[in-house]
């Protein structure tokens, strides 16, 4: 009966949720039309505004971090007043592991064999200051190189900078397009450090920021200090990001929406309405909302418990709807011998839902030492779709920065990461099945586990060197394979 009544209800929950979503849509895309066009009115028949980057009272100023002198130096100086902005930076990635215990593999498998591997992602900013309150960001980037295994058989992959396609090749893309307004709601404000996701140098305490364009969800949802930049600190992808936060991208990781986020002294609440892909780890939107969307929205508190020691929660949702298939019903379609191996593309053009939560919180224990930890969940019954297969992941660790020995621009972490997949995930990939990541062509179950460790050494100006070393247990959540140690050398260049 329980069955009967939620199938009854199905198409009325849908279609209720659908009106819903496409009225925060077209409200937030209102919103920044008005925001837009009153920015574009004050400006031409008011008087011009106190300038955000206009140094605050004395007695206004929120006291910087004692941190505020370790800014990554650069090869190239910034201006701190020009409109404009261009930066750059240049990764390169060297990794590779030796050969471990196989005793089978399949199309999606961590090769066996030793191999290495080189990346490389190059990314030019600019930016234009055009107000007060707003800005025009717009990123090209290039990402080159492969990852060990062309970035098969790890839910925790050891190297974040590779594009999963190498069909796509090195050339240069649209990488961010974004207009940023700034709403005050308060008179005081806080300094900011100018960088490409930003221009301004001090905001209003208390404010309202609007976003819409092409961006990386994660350039502002689950973000962490201690674990969260594959340039200069971990490489793995479920240390930087929480594993099961399937978060909307196309296969370089971008996305295309409009963002709200309300900032006050000691907390902010942001949302995101974005695009999905049309299929799993694809690199094409569907722009129809009615078959695929994207909602996120976090909320981040910051108490102050310890004197200048930062304490930072995060507290995230997402929910996707996209033409995502279902273990279920792949096995079951296997079962009665539909298929050869359970496929879980073989379903018609449809749309379901996949939802899921997170915890993400670091806290400054000295002045020199930060620890963090994350945990995901996501519902586990519809395909992984976009980031990586991992239903759920545990990640803890911490990271020390140079001043301590002397070093101010020197940093060195350690974490460990454990993930694990849904029972209908495991079955699916037991009986033969691929994901767009995993698929050994057997399973013998069991969560992987991962410990990464690495120290970033300054070198000159705005050049860095990392060693990374990364041992892994059941890669691709297969007791029968592994474990693998997985070394990597890492030159940065910030420009």
């Amino acid at each position: 009966m329980a069955t009967s009544i939620q199938t009854a209800l199905s198409p009325q929950v849908s279609a209720i949720s659908f009106t819903l979503q496409r009225i925060t849509l077209l409200g937030l895309l209102s919103l920044g039309t008005v925001m837009l066009w009153s920015s574009i009115a004050a400006a031409q028949t008011a008087p011009a505004p106190p300038s955000l980057d206009a140094p605050p009272p004395q007695s206004q100023t929120v006291a910087a971090s004692d941190d505020s002198d370790d800014a990554v130096p650069t090869l190239f100086p910034h201006s701190e007043s020009s409109p404009f902005w261009l930066s750059g930076q240049l990764n390169f990635i060297y990794q590779g592991h030796p050969s471990f215990t196989s005793p089978y593999q399949g199309p999606h498998s961590l090769l066996p064999k030793s191999e290495t591997a080189l990346s490389r992602v190059f990314t030019l900013y600019s930016g234009w200051q055009t107000s007060s309150s707003t800005e025009l960001l717009l990123d090209i980037e290039s990402a080159g190189g492969s990852g060990i295994s062309n970035a098969f058989g790890l839910a925790g992959y050891s190297n974040l900078d590779v594009v999963r396609n190498p069909e796509l090749g090195p050339t240069p893309y649209v990488a961010r397009g974004i207009f940023h307004a700034v709403f005050a709601l308060s008179s005081d404000r806080q300094a900011a450090e100018r960088n490409p996701l930003s221009l301004f140098t001090s905001l209003p305490t208390r404010r309202l920021e609007f976003r819409i364009g092409r961006f990386q969800l994660t350039d502002f949802f689950d973000n962490n200090s201690a674990g969260s930049d594959s340039h200069l600190q971990f490489l793995n992808w479920t240390v930087d990001t929480n594993g099961a936060y399937d978060y909307a991208a196309d296969t370089r990781g971008y996305t295309v929406g409009g963002m709200l986020d309300f900032e006050d002294k000691n907390w902010g609440l942001r949302f995101a309405e974005t695009l999905m892909p049309r299929v799993a780890n694809g690199i094409s939107f569907q722009c129809n909302l009615e078959r695929a969307r994207s909602e996120n929205i976090e909320l981040e508190l910051r108490p102050e418990l310890f004197a200048k020691r930062p304490t930072i929660f995060r507290l995230l949702s997402y929910v996707n709807h996209a033409n995502m298939g279902d273990y279920r019903a792949a096995i079951q379609q296997f079962e009665n011998g539909q298929t050869a191996n359970p496929d879980i593309t073989n379903h018609p053009l449809q749309t379901t839902v996949k939802y899921g939560f997170g915890a993400n919180a670091e806290q400054a224990l000295t002045s020199w030492l930060t620890a963090f930890a994350r945990f995901g969940w996501n519902e586990g019954r519809h395909e992984s779709f976009v980031y990586t297969e991992a239903n759920q992941s545990v990640s803890f660790g911490a990271v020390a920065h140079g001043k301590r020995w002397r070093r101010k621009f020197d940093r060195g972490g350690l974490a460990f990461t454990s993930n694990a997949i849904s029972g209908d995930h495991r079955r699916y990939l037991h009986l033969g099945g691929l994901g767009f990541l995993l698929g050994d062509g057997n399973l013998t179950y069991g969560r992987e586990k991962i410990v990464e460790g690495f120290y970033t050494a300054h070198v000159w100006r705005g050049a860095f060197l990392s060693f990374d070393l990364q041992h892994v247990n059941n890669p691709g959540f297969n007791q029968a394979r592994g474990p693998v140690i997985i070394p990597a050398m890492r030159l940065h260049l910030e420009l």
